[in-house]
């Protein structure tokens, strides 16, 4: 079976490509934009020779997407902006996604679309203290509200879903927690955020959405596998969460010491509310880089369940003790 991966070169990526080597039966096309450093790939394709196909070329780019999804049984869409201005990330994630999209539709009608999502794109500002977020929590009513990746993918995330809808891609939707792993980002947001030298400890008490990289990688095989591609939704989260306390604690005693000031939650829902009030006062000089809304979506303490993905099949390989040392080492030797 012939499989694309988009972003076959990122972080994920390259580990869903492993992933997918290590079992029979595939043959990998991975889309990678031309002169870019093939880092882990490289690897791969010596260590599998003849499996892995490089497709080269922009994913914004309608001629690209249609060499790319040629005799493709199951396209994994993992490719989006991560940073940049609005603009930037929603044509590196909506008009890239929709010209995959029209190539599918177009040239491949019977392929399988098995799309890399977020928990960003869930409406968690209405919850209620410590309530599960699942399948069935409403998605993100107020995009415009929270920061420009997670409007960025909720959009992308929509767009997938229309094609699903109107022209019959079949789909399953892929909704990965907090991915961590070597090559990862340190310090999840939801823990804290880096601010004038000083690291702002947000997140408290707080269970983190953890996915060890490998982890997240067996999910999306398992529900190209398993999965009905109906458009269902699947939350990719580790079994055994830790809180934020416990990660920035591992992370000062494996990795490097970190100064921090733990910031409670009702402090920062003041703070938020103090930076609405000066953003409209001096007509927006001071960006809204904090306001209650995206402080309630990214540090109101909250649950996360995976019951739906395991029921789909899927198993923990790695536990979060043991990713979270390869993790931390990885760090320590960067």
């Amino acid at each position: 079976m012939k499989v694309l991966v988009t972003g076959a070169n990122g972080f994920l990526g390259s580990s869903l490509v492993r992933a997918l080597l290590e079992r029979t039966g595939y043959q990998v096309r991975c889309l990678v934009r031309p002169g870019c450093n093939l880092g882990k790939l490289d690897v791969l394709i010596g260590n599998h020779p003849g499996r892995i196909e490089l497709s080269y070329g922009a994913l914004n780019n309608y001629q690209t997407c249609l060499e790319a999804v040629k005799n493709i049984a199951i396209v994994f869409h993992l490719a989006s902006a991560k940073s940049g201005a609005p603009a930037e990330m929603f044509h590196g994630s909506s008009v890239a996604t929709k010209c995959l999209l029209e190539a599918v539709r177009n040239l491949a009608p019977t392929a399988k679309l098995v799309h890399c999502s977020s928990f960003s794109v869930y409406g968690v500002a209405d919850l209620k203290k410590g309530e599960t977020v699942d399948e069935n929590t409403p998605l993100e009513r107020h995009p415009e509200k929270r920061d420009t990746y997670a409007f960025s993918k909720w959009h992308q995330e929509r767009l997938v879903r229309e094609y699903c809808q109107k022209h019959g891609i079949p789909t399953v939707i892929m909704r990965p927690g907090v991915i961590y792993g070597p090559g990862g980002t340190p310090i999840s947001t939801r823990v804290g955020l880096n601010l004038f030298g000083l690291f702002l400890f947000i997140g408290g008490r707080n269970m983190l959405p953890l996915t060890y990289l490998d982890n997240c990688a067996d999910a999306f095989v398992t529900a190209a596998l398993n999965s009905q591609f109906s458009g269902e939704g699947y939350n990719v989260v580790d079994d055994d969460p830790i809180t934020a306390k416990e990660y920035l604690r591992l992370y000062r005693r494996d990795v490097k010491k970190v100064r921090s000031i733990p910031i409670p939650y009702f402090v920062m829902w003041l703070i938020s509310i103090a930076c609405e009030k000066y953003y409209a006062r001096s007509k927006g000089q001071l960006p809204d880089i904090f306001t209650r809304y995206k402080t309630a979506s990214m540090w109101k303490p909250q649950r996360f369940s995976n019951k739906k993905l395991k029921d789909l099949g899927w198993t923990m390989n790695t536990p979060t003790e043991t990713g979270l040392n390869i993790n931390f080492q990885s760090l320590k030797e960067s």
